[in-house]
């Protein structure tokens, strides 16, 4: 059917067909560079054994991701781990323990202290050797290198060294930055993909220098030698300056001629190329940042609470100091029976300051348990144990890519449960990076209807069939007019049965369209999702317009760069081009009966319909001129000549750019064209205009030697004499119509983004593609609606040429601040704001002196998108947001360009997508698909924020209830330093009785079940609870559960626990007698008493801070309980020597007291009657968000009463201004107001018509 491939593309020499200046190198001052600061590097090709000694030794092609290596793991990790305050105190407090100040022996201070610190380091070496293992999968990738004598073996990316010459092979990503030598092409073009880098999915065109076209086969590079002089390593992506020279001549590079690391060789089989720069000094790391070392605002947090326990400490201990002084200098010495002596250091009479001091340091290190070491210890195993189950969640997992959810670092899970922006990359983080024929408008008529999901929803809202209507307003013809006119009468019934507010699932099955066709539902072309059967099947050579629709059809097969690729599965054609949107519109042209076959140097060959006879025939079209896009020019022409000697110019591209070059007889349809349009691009589809003009033989000519003229022409005025060329042809043009491609989501992309905006996030989109591209996909996930005001921030063209800095950034001031004003003077209307910038207009706004006012206004908006955005801009927005609005920001991407973004936000998500694994390595956490985002945020940060926080409070409560206590009893007995505890009681009490309830706490801890799955009327099964009432997420924003007045709280809470508990026991037991023959406790007693009573009370305060109950939360908790009356009975068990004062307590002492048991109950009571009074008022008459969904699951209200539920839902969900429900409600407004517009007409109508009268 078509010949091969390979040779095909070998013949073609693209660089005689494109005309402008794509592979011209740079010449002129630029040059001039090479050698002087800043641009001396040298590399020698084909000579990698001159880069093994200095001055030319460069740095291997080992690309490392990790925070840390061999050397510098230790020193590190020990800082990180001190940047704790807590490990910070118990490290003075260890050293103290060492020259005998502290009331514990030193390995009870320094064996904790190993052991924390231990275990976070174990768990930072654990993650850092996952991102190592990721390191060498890349860096143990292999490429075809040159060894000598024309032989090619494989050799592991981290092997290269500058200078190597490599081939790469068709779809492999480049190892390092390569300067092109040859191709697979005569002409030395190569197609590469670059979104890895910069975003964009269309193809770039790169071209080696003809001096090197020669050098294409191996055995050519056993004479090869050349010297390359260019500049030093550097981040900029699209400049490069440098010379080659070869056979002793020089020649000028520039970046036409460089392929960068990380970027994809794509239609073309093969490329021969030198290392010019490998490892860290390619453009592409040097764009991205070392790891950095980030913390959870609550771990930042916990170091201020630190701070509050230490300053108590000192307070506490400070009172102890002076109290014992003033004891000693005044009662002690009256007190002959404690034989003072002058030799006691803390109990010295002559000296009673210095008795003081070192009861200070004593009184530290003895109230030490203020400060909870175990804290931090407890905080890193719950958090990995919470890292597991996100990585274990079956609901994140991909069936498609069988990937799922990774947390690569487990430090920021609670950081999760309070972000605020979401910085997202678009390709491959929001799209899937393939293009589909959606939707075309030829001759007025607009064809493929398949509805989208806006309108769907909208008309299950309405109850009305929305599509039948808008096809009807499309058409022209009678037919439809009268069939308007019923679906209209129809629509406007069931709008008005349709109960005001209702809920979009309430469904009414939609009528079908008769125009859509209903058979190839269950067929798939990959490309090609255009469903209306008035074109398929070649229905449309009936129609009436058949000539217009001819010729939109040989638009679509002619006017492109593709190149026709046999597939040996079907009789159909596959296709190779430099934009996805080609591929498209060539699948599309196929299905319409245009098949583009053959490809020549100077022919194109169709195999097309004829529309008279119905039948197939093979047409072959002369190529005479071909004006290929660009970002300036925004369209594309081709220039052909059929078998007839007809001239034909055949353009696509932009609408604007199109609309204002078509001739007086041209617009016919340009009205029609026009309406469609903005459906579409409400719709987020991507829209090309297509137009034609019929060229007379002596025009053509005529313009034709002045092109040649333009195109030879060398030198600073041959872009300008090009441009004019194009102008003069390219004009007088008659429209066909438009067609629509959609840049495909990735599934669940616009339902994650409305839970997401319902949670209170705001979006923004960081892309490196054009400004179009980026507002269509801005429509398709939601960020903006057809009712939005649009902020545009660009700059105008004089401007930017001019490139005088002080007027670009007056333009720019000047839009942001109009922007601002009209902002502020409509801001109580219900009418959101969103922002598009562009990368020029960005630069300047992100200067020192613009960028509050551009933040003023992008931080108000409800959405922002920047476009044409570098990888270095994505990761300074990224730092001003997070500095400007102090919120936790968020950034997601997939490719090298997010790199940066992702490093500089406090969490980065990395989808482990198409583009590599750049992103993923430089990432916190990992997902498969961006849909995963948001259960990652509303289920499990919503989760691992509220257990942190319950955690660090229950931990400062518990500690303080314990550590007071040792207070309380010196202070009773005057100062005394009698310790009440036994010192494994202090050792057991955060190390065994009270860590596992508290893990558990940590790890189970629910406020609202994820399998809580509702059934509400349209029998949709919704994920969880959290992700029907999404603001539950705000609570994390709002920073509820772990506010300084929720701190302080717990603090009294603690501390009344510690006063009932001391005060009970000494007023209990110190005057009664302790058992029946009389005796009384002692210290044994009370402590083992008093010990009883706050264990007994942490953990029943444990068991009223938890919601949901497992069997495992039982078992520790009431497991701890059991646990410490076993542990007294061993302990008391052991021999006198061993168990001291503690022989047989429990057994022989206390256990049989009756007074024991009634004491530890009744203290029990009284210790927590103030945190359930708490509760059991604010349930009743201050209830949150999840007080009241919790209510309603217990007592079966989401079965029994569906309205309530769904009120609540309401309530809890906050008015959005993005998202698809926002974009639903906009769209049902719009609808409504239509419809009530044409009721009013008819009824005119009907009430003017003379049988009316």
């Amino acid at each position: 059917m078509v010949e091969s491939s390979g040779r095909t593309k070998g013949k073609l020499r693209w660089s005689k067909l494109y005309s402008f200046s794509c592979f011209r190198a740079t010449t002129g001052d630029v040059q001039e560079l090479i050698g002087q600061p800043g641009f001396s590097r040298v590399v020698f090709g084909n000579e990698p054994q001159l880069h093994k000694t200095k001055p030319f030794k460069y740095t291997n092609n080992y690309v490392s991701t990790t925070k840390y290596n061999v050397v510098t793991f230790l020193p590190i990790a020990l800082f990180e781990q001190f940047r704790r305050v807590a490990n910070l105190y118990f490290l003075l407090t260890a050293c103290l323990s060492v020259v005998n100040l502290a009331p514990y022996s030193p390995s009870s201070l320094i064996a904790p202290l190993v052991f924390v610190v231990g275990i976070s380091m174990l768990k930072e070496a654990v993650e850092d050797w996952q991102r190592f293992l990721q390191d060498l999968s890349v860096n143990n990738r292999s490429v075809k290198t040159h060894l000598g004598n024309g032989i090619f073996v494989d050799k592991l990316w981290k092997e290269l060294c500058v200078g190597d010459v490599v081939r790469v092979s068709k779809d492999e990503y480049f190892p390092s930055d390569l300067l092109l030598l040859s191709s697979s092409y005569e002409d030395g073009v190569c197609y590469v993909e670059t979104m890895n880098l910069d975003g964009e999915t269309s193809l770039k065109i790169k071209r080696c220098l003809e001096t090197t076209l020669g050098v294409n086969e191996e055995k050519e590079f056993t004479r090869f030698k050349a010297s390359i002089r260019c500049e030093d390593p550097n981040p900029n992506l699209y400049t490069f300056v440098g010379n080659l020279e070869f056979e002793n001549r020089s020649y000028p590079l520039c970046p036409a001629q460089v392929l960068l690391r990380d970027s994809k060789l794509r239609n073309t089989d093969y490329i021969y190329g030198v290392v010019i720069f490998s490892g860290h000094d390619t453009k592409a790391v040097r764009n991205s940042t070392r790891s950095p070392s980030k913390r959870s605002r609550i771990e930042r947090k916990m170091d201020y609470i630190i701070y509050l326990l230490f300053s108590i400490l000192v307070l506490i201990s400070f009172i102890s100091s002076i109290g014992s002084a003033l004891v000693l200098k005044y009662d002690m010495v009256k007190w002959w029976y404690l034989h003072l002596q002058n030799d006691d250091r803390y109990f010295n009479p002559s000296n009673p300051v210095v008795s003081a001091i070192l009861q200070f340091i004593r009184a530290l290190i003895l109230y030490g348990y203020l400060i909870p070491i175990s804290l931090y210890v407890s905080i890193e195993v719950v958090k990995v144990l919470q890292a597991m189950l996100i990585n274990k969640d079956i609901e994140m997992y991909d069936e498609v890519t069988c990937k799922s959810v990774k947390a690569r670092t487990s430090n920021l899970n609670e950081e999760l449960g309070q972000v605020e922006m979401i910085l997202s990359d678009k390709t491959g983080t929001l799209t899937c990076n393939q293009m589909e024929f959606r939707k075309c408008s030829i001759a007025g008529i607009s064809y493929g209807g398949d509805i989208n999901e806006v309108d769907l929803a909208a008309s299950r809202r309405m109850n009305a069939d929305v599509e039948a209507y808008r096809f009807s307003v499309h058409d022209s013809d009678t037919t439809s007019q009268s069939y308007e006119m019923f679906e209209f009468s129809v629509a406007d019934i069931n709008a008005q049965k349709a109960a005001p507010g209702g809920h979009e699932d309430m469904a009414i099955p939609i009528l079908e369209n008769s125009k859509i066709s209903n058979v190839r539902k269950e067929t798939f072309i990959k490309g090609f999702n255009f469903r209306d059967d008035r074109l398929l099947n070649k229905n449309w050579i009936h129609k009436s317009n058949s000539n217009d629709m001819t010729m939109f059809f040989r638009v679509m097969a002619l006017c492109h760069t593709g190149i026709p690729v046999e597939d040996d599965h079907t009789d159909k054609l596959k296709y190779e081009a430099e934009s996805p949107e080609e591929v498209a519109f060539l699948i599309a042209s196929q299905e319409f009966g245009f098949q583009f076959c053959r490809r020549a140097q100077s022919t194109m060959v169709l195999k097309e319909v004829d529309p008279s006879s119905g039948k197939e025939m093979e047409r072959e079209y002369k190529l005479l001129n071909l004006l290929e896009f660009s970002s300036s020019r925004k369209r594309m022409s081709v220039i052909v000549s059929d078998e007839d000697g007809q001239i034909f110019l055949l353009c696509k591209g932009a609408d604007s750019i199109i609309f204002s070059r078509l001739g007086e007889n041209g617009r016919s349809y340009q009205q029609e064209t026009t309406s469609h349009l903005s459906s579409y691009a409400e719709d987020g589809l991507r829209t090309l205009a297509f137009a034609y003009r019929k060229l007379e033989e002596g025009e053509y000519q005529h313009w034709n030697l002045i092109f040649t003229k333009a195109k030879t022409t060398v030198g600073p005025q041959r872009e300008e004499l090009l441009e004019k060329a194009s102008e003069m042809i390219e004009k007088d043009l008659i429209l066909l119509g438009v067609a629509a491609v959609e840049d495909k989501l990735q599934k669940g992309v616009p339902e994650c983004i409305d839970k997401l905006a319902q949670a209170g996030l705001k979006i923004w989109l960081l892309t490196g593609d054009k400004k179009e591209t980026a507002i269509n996909i801005g429509f398709a996930c939601s960020l903006l609606r057809q009712d939005i005001k649009q902020f545009d921030i660009s700059m105008s063209k004089e401007v930017e040429s001019n490139n005088q800095l002080q007027a670009m950034k007056a333009e720019v001031l000047e839009k942001i601040g109009s922007s601002y004003q009209l902002m502020c003077e409509e801001s109580n209307k219900d009418s959101p704001f969103s922002l598009v910038i562009d990368g020029k207009a960005l630069e300047i706004a992100l200067r020192n002196d613009v960028k509050d006012q551009f933040l003023q206004l992008a931080v108000n908006c409800a959405s922002v998108i920047c476009c044409r955005v570098s990888p270095k801009q994505k990761a300074l927005i990224t730092r001003l947001v997070k500095k400007y609005t102090g919120k936790t920001t968020l950034a997601i991407g997939d490719g090298a360009n997010d790199v940066g973004m992702i490093q500089e936000a406090d969490i980065g998500v990395g989808i482990s997508g198409m583009e590599g694994m750049q992103a993923v390595m430089a990432s916190d956490f990992s997902l498969p698909q961006f849909r995963f985002l948001e259960r990652l945020l509303i289920v499990h940060g919503h989760w691992c924020y509220k257990r942190i926080s319950k955690m660090v409070l229950y931990f400062v409560y518990k500690n303080i209830a314990f550590g007071l206590t040792l207070f309380y009893y010196e202070l009773y007995t005057s100062f005394s330093g009698e310790v009440l505890y036994d010192d494994w009681y202090m050792v057991m009490f955060n190390v065994m009785l009270t860590s596992l309830p508290v893990i558990s706490l940590g790890v189970f801890e629910q406020d609202v079940s994820s399998d809580l799955c509702l059934q509400l009327l349209t029998a949709n099964l919704l994920h969880s609870a959290m992700q029907q009432f999404p603001a539950l997420y705000r609570q994390g924003q709002k920073n509820v559960y772990f506010s300084w007045s929720r701190i302080i709280g717990w603090i009294l809470n603690g501390v009344v626990a510690s006063l009932v508990i001391f005060l009970s026991n000494i007023y209990i037991l110190s005057p009664t007698a302790f058992r029946e023959n009389g005796q009384v406790s002692d210290i044994a007693h009370l402590g083992a008493i008093t010990y009883t009573c706050i264990i007994w009370t942490v953990n029943c305060q444990m068991a009223l801070v938890i919601t949901h109950f497992t069997w495992i939360q039982h078992l520790f908790i009431w497991g701890s309980i059991l646990l410490w009356y076993t542990f007294l009975f061993l302990y008391g068990a052991l021999p006198p020597d061993y168990s001291h004062r503690t022989f047989h307590l429990l057994l022989e002492a206390v256990g049989p007291a009756p007074l024991y048991w009634m004491v530890t109950l009744l203290v029990v009571i009284v210790s927590l009657l103030p945190y359930f009074l708490h509760i059991a008022i604010q349930r009743s008459f201050f209830p949150m968000d999840d007080h009241v969904i919790q209510e309603m699951k217990y007592y079966r209200k989401d079965v029994t009463e569906n309205q309530i539920w769904l009120r609540e839902q309401h309530n809890s969900q906050i008015m959005t201004q993005i998202g698809f429900s926002a974009r639903v409600d906009a769209r049902v407004q719009a609808f409504r107001g239509q419809l009530h517009q044409r009721k009013i007409l008819i009824q005119r109508s009907v009430t003017n018509s003379p049988i009316y009268k």
